[in-house]
């Protein structure tokens, strides 16, 4: 487990940063934040999520053991490639950026040699955003994925594991970060981008009066931070335009089928599709 005097700095005080300053703070670690809103610094402060927070990067973030990247994955490189000259020698970096491939190896290779990156993704969240609404019981039964390189120590390893345990994660997987991004581009972006569809596919306000439990269930993600979901989509475009296309060919086959009254084939797909659904249904027991 993490030593207990470890100082942990969250970089971006969003939905997910704010949950781990929740999480790891009532864990009685210290945390410190850095977020450009002076009132999310002041709103962490207040509902003790953090110790200390900072609107300005300086000397004061070299205090710290390990440093959570809870920033968009645009902004990941610029803010390791501004600011590593402040961290401590042996300071270890993680994030919890749903997209790997864009900056893993990169953001590796660019590290001063006393430091070291390994990443992280927490499978949660919720259709809200901002630290007003991060609580850290999203984590609870939630999955974690810990993506290591050749480039990184075992004991990166399993601090970054020890991170997920320590904020409930009820499963934690290791995967390369390629193989992340094509898991992640099926399991998290390709049900968005269904749930988006379904919402924009027809335009009528009334639809709120009338829908059952499984609209509602089905398009719950649909409420979207657009920001941060289309910088997912377009950096993992491959394999997510692959899941797009697998899904498709499966939306023509059920077309298919209920078009020529092919009662067999039709029944054929919801039994396949209810056997494959209750491997989820055992994990959420």
């Amino acid at each position: 487990m993490i030593d207990p005097s470890s100082k942990i700095l969250i970089v971006g005080l969003g939905l997910i940063g704010g949950s781990y300053a929740q999480g790891l703070s009532q864990k009685g670690y210290f945390v410190g934040a850095v977020d450009i809103r002076q009132e999310t610094i002041d709103f962490a402060l207040e509902h003790h999520f953090i110790q200390e927070g900072f609107v300005t990067v300086d000397e004061r973030i070299g205090d710290y053991d390990i440093i959570v990247l809870g920033l968009y994955p645009n902004l990941v490189l610029d803010w390791v490639k501004a600011n590593q000259h402040y961290l401590k020698k042996g300071a270890l970096l993680t994030d919890v950026v749903g997209v790997k491939g864009l900056f893993v190896e990169r953001l590796q290779a660019l590290l001063h040699d006393d430091l070291e990156y390994i990443g992280a993704h927490p499978m949660a969240g919720r259709e809200l955003s901002g630290i007003v609404n991060a609580d850290a019981s999203i984590f609870k039964n939630a999955n974690y994925i810990v993506t290591p390189t050749s480039h990184n120590s075992q004991k990166a390893i399993e601090v970054c594991k020890d991170i997920g345990e320590i904020l409930g994660f009820s499963q934690i997987a290791t995967l390369s970060p390629e193989e992340h991004d094509e898991m992640i581009a099926y399991l998290s972006q390709l049900t968005h981008v269904i749930a988006i569809a379904l919402m924009v596919c027809k335009e009528n306000e009334s639809f709120a009066k009338y829908s059952g439990d499984s609209f509602r269930d089905l398009t719950r993600i649909a409420n979207i931070n657009d920001a941060l979901w289309s910088e997912l989509f377009l950096n993992n475009k491959e394999a997510l335009l692959e899941s797009i296309d697998a899904f498709t060919e499966k939306m023509n086959e059920l077309k298919n089928v209920i078009q020529s009254d092919d009662v067999e084939a039709l029944r054929s797909l919801m039994k396949e599709s209810s056997k494959r659904r209750t491997l989820f249904q055992r994990k959420e027991k």
